[in-house]
């Protein structure tokens, strides 16, 4: 009987590469505007991730309009031409199966501008800034 390593917490190194290579694909024939859509040919779109299944026929693609602009309707369009979409990135990377496709709105953008806001905020100013004293005392060591 064959032996089962434990689950490691994150993805493996051929998962990330595989990942990486179906993200240039995505990239590549969205920014080429080989598709027949007016919204994905009018809207620039940013793929900052990609996320294979364990067994590589799962590929969750992470999206983003430019600007944020349109967000549901680049969605419905990438749903909609999501066959051939598939066929492009089976076309481009040498895999034993085309990895079926998801798209999902990437809200890393969003956590990036909330972590901001708060680094930013009147109450974390208040607390990074050091009392006269304190900065006097550290002057003189």
């Amino acid at each position: 009987m064959a032996k089962r390593f434990e689950q490691t917490t994150g993805p493996s190194q051929r998962q990330q590469r595989v990942a990486e290579l179906v993200r240039h694909a995505l990239a590549e024939v969205l920014s080429r505007g080989d598709l027949q859509d007016d919204v994905l040919t009018k809207n620039v779109i940013t793929i900052p991730e990609v996320r294979m299944s364990p067994d590589l026929k799962l590929a969750t693609a992470y999206v983003m309009p430019l600007g944020g602009r349109d967000e549901a309707a680049v969605l419905k369009a990438l749903e909609k031409n999501k066959k051939v979409l598939r066929q492009e990135v089976a076309r481009r990377v040498n895999l034993k199966f085309a990895p079926d496709l998801r798209f999902r709105r990437d809200e890393s953008f969003d956590e990036a501008a909330r972590i901001d806001a708060l680094l930013r905020s009147e109450r974390v100013a208040r607390d990074t800034l050091k009392p006269a004293s304190d900065i006097s005392d550290d002057d003189n060591e």
